[in-house]
């Protein structure tokens, strides 16, 4: 897990508006986004679910990148590249 990297912020944006429509779905539940670039697909997923999936390492820094997000009013949004066995993420404003 790492930041963001400029390949993958295009998908971000390219997405956008689905993203933060299905965040809004189920925004009182404060869901870590996924947009799975193979199957072109956005899902929402709890966050101690999500959490669950990654190595201790991941969970560390997506329990810091988690929380700060939540102060700054962001969401998560990991971008999942199975083809490179990539697994990326930045925070993003929800205004």
């Amino acid at each position: 897990m790492k930041t963001a990297g400029n390949e993958y912020l295009g998908c971000v944006e390219e997405h956008w508006p689905n993203i933060v429509e299905l965040y809004k779905k189920f925004e009182d539940k404060k869901p870590v986004m996924l947009f799975d670039i193979q199957e072109q697909k956005i899902y929402a997923y709890p966050y101690n679910d999500f959490k669950s999936l990654m190595n201790e390492k991941s969970q560390m820094m997506l329990e810091n990148q988690y929380s700060d997000a939540l102060l700054n009013n962001k969401m998560v949004v990991f971008v999942r590249d199975s083809e490179k066995r990539k697994l990326i993420s930045a925070s993003y404003a929800l205004e």
